[in-house]
């Protein structure tokens, strides 16, 4: 993995992509490959018991891989934009999310917790596909070649705008399989401790 306390990566010449900036390149690419398998199965509702698992992994893997990128020296390509590139493939995707979380999908949230700490409203579902929507225009830079450019690209979203949705997410979402797992109906309770007591 490149140093972190190195100076700013600039963009190198064609097929000068060191060797370090490749491998983390290539990781980064196989878990963005994950997260979006991942939230295509999820979305086609095809395993509904296993949703939540899944997200959970999906999502902290993710955020691994971003981490990754947070720690090391900032990757600065020689061109500093990058046009808005909406991929239409994810309205459905997102409409699909929200349908599985009916009644579940908007939560408290913060925008920042450092300057602006007011409450608003977050969405599991718009924040599971602004993740996937960086993470698969990073893909495009990374499999059209352009390794630099791919790397610069999730590491500027990451801490910018998908690291902080893929945290939100990832909090509700465990929220959810808590709630899942350790809540239980009181008459279901209430019987367990009856039969407890009067063996």
């Amino acid at each position: 993995m490149p140093d972190a306390t190195d100076a700013a990566a600039t963009t190198p010449g064609p097929d000068e992509v060191p060797a370090d900036w490749a491998a983390l390149a290539e990781e980064t690419a196989a878990d963005a490959r994950t997260y979006l398998g991942t939230l295509r199965d999820v979305a086609s509702g095809a395993l509904p018991d296993a949703s939540l698992p899944m997200l959970l992994l999906a999502l902290s893997q993710v955020l691994v891989a971003g981490a990754r990128l947070g720690a090391v020296e900032d990757v600065v390509p020689e061109e500093r934009f990058e046009p808005d590139t909406p991929d239409p493939e994810l309205v459905p995707l997102q409409d699909a999310l929200a349908n599985l979380f009916e009644g579940l999908d908007e939560y408290a949230d913060v925008a920042d917790p450092l300057t602006t700490p007011e409450l608003t409203v977050g969405s599991v579902s718009g924040d599971l596909v602004h993740v996937a929507a960086a993470l698969a225009h990073g893909l495009d830079h990374h499999d059209a070649g352009r390794t630099f450019e791919a790397l610069w690209w999730w590491q500027f979203s990451y801490l910018s705008v998908w690291g902080e949705r893929a945290a939100s997410a990832l909090r509700v979402v465990q929220t959810l399989l808590a709630h899942v797992r350790l809540d239980a109906d009181e008459d279901t309770v209430s019987e367990a401790e009856f039969d407890a007591l009067h063996p």
